[in-house]
């Protein structure tokens, strides 16, 4: 078996990593990884994890397995943070499942999709991020795309994206990023979210939200609005959550997903379909993480605490987006970078071909993905002088 198998290629995301690690040059600059840098270049633990981690290692007194759909009570703070005091939840319209990482509660999702309804197709926005077409075909789900990036304008094609909707058949699935749209940083406004509410009810279309940036855009609550109309207004409605960015446990591997179904009565028909799936995968979730979550959250202090880091962060990717472009545009370059500084969460479109992406990386050390797709919550005030420069450098 192991003699006819041939090397896959390198993910785009994470391959580039491994070319980072290769680079002697001790000035590289990495701005691909989707990780949140601080003004240091690190990427810190936030005092509220470390606090918490004190308490649950004084209090812990198990390591027996969790339940498949994970704890009761981190499903609970799943639910409030993302939903607030939302109807569903009230009529228990609402289930969560600890699902490990984002991507994890993806496949889970595609995986219930494919029992549910296996005909339907899943529509991405074109681009989205690298991993989700992948992540749906593992599960045996048909792939299509509506329009979503307008590369004259370096903003939402909205027009022929709800156009786009309009002609999708009944019962199929739609993905959408509830803020921090990677890899364009251009995000709905609550106005066209209500549009396409509109249409997905119309179309009766199943909407399936990926939420990984919560509190990175415009804060903790105004990023959640999408997701909370959708739910409000839909019988349906899936949502993929993550804590990899706004608590910064990216290797803690600390996911959810959320499920509305028009009953009580439903949901935890599916609910119970997702459990057997999950049994069959990885079983049951990993707990570290998610009692830091669940500690934080039902801590008065240390949810405090959090959310001024979470604000924190926000606001330094929002200043470093303001200072990238008045740094481009102070080379006086024949480009307008002025939309860099009105998309939202840490990724943003340079632009750049990959012959200019390529010698970025080639004669400056600068890595940023092919598409030109560039991590602004990796650039510091020290290095964004240099990333200014070499960025004028290649466009010449």
């Amino acid at each position: 078996m192991f003699e006819k198998i041939e090397m896959a290629p390198p993910d785009p995301i994470l391959g580039l990593e491994e070319a980072f690690k290769r680079d002697p040059n001790p000035a590289k600059i990495n701005l691909g990884a989707g990780v949140y840098k601080d003004e240091s270049g690190n990427t810190p633990i936030f005092r509220s994890v470390k606090l918490a981690e004190a308490a649950i290692l004084e209090q812990e007194t198990s390591k027996s397995y969790l339940g498949i759909a994970g704890a009761p009570e981190y499903a609970a703070c799943v639910q409030s943070l993302i939903l607030g005091q939302h109807p569903a939840v009230e009529a228990r319209r609402a289930v969560t499942i600890h699902a490990p990482g984002g991507t994890g509660a993806l496949r889970v999702a595609a995986d219930f999709i494919k029992r549910a309804k296996p005909d339907a197709r899943v529509w991405l926005s074109q681009p989205t991020w690298p991993n989700h077409p992948g992540v749906m075909r593992a599960a045996g789900l048909a792939v299509e795309t509506y329009p979503y990036f307008d590369a004259q304008t370096n903003g939402l094609a909205f027009d022929r994206m709800a156009a786009t909707l309009e002609q999708i058949p009944e019962g199929d699935v739609v993905l959408l990023h509830a803020c921090c749209h990677n890899p364009t940083g251009v995000d709905l406004t609550l106005e066209q979210w209500g549009a396409v509410a509109d249409i997905l009810e119309r179309r009766r279309l199943i909407p399936f939200i990926d939420f990984a940036y919560q509190g990175l855009a415009q804060g903790l609550e105004p990023d959640a609005a999408g997701v909370q109309l959708l739910c409000r207004r839909l019988d349906e409605v899936l949502v993929a959550s993550s804590f990899s960015k706004n608590f910064g446990l990216y290797n803690e591997r600390v996911g959810a997903l959320t499920f509305v179904a028009r009953s009580a009565d439903l949901a935890e028909a599916a609910l119970s379909q997702i459990k057997t799936l999950i049994r069959a995968n990885y079983s049951n979730p990993p707990a570290h993480g998610s009692k830091i979550v669940t500690t934080i959250l039902n801590t008065p202090d240390l949810r405090r605490e959090w959310e001024a880091e979470v604000t924190a962060m926000c606001d330094r990717i929002n200043s470093m987006r303001r200072l990238f472009v008045q740094g481009l545009a102070d080379l006086s370059l024949d480009r307008d970078f002025s939309f860099i500084g009105q998309q939202y969460g840490m990724f943003s479109f340079t632009g750049l071909n990959k012959e200019q992406v390529k010698r970025l990386r080639e004669e400056h050390s600068i890595y940023i993905v092919d598409s030109g797709r560039i991590n602004v919550a990796g650039m510091t005030r020290a290095n964004l002088p240099v990333v200014c420069n070499a960025l004028a450098d290649v466009l010449k």
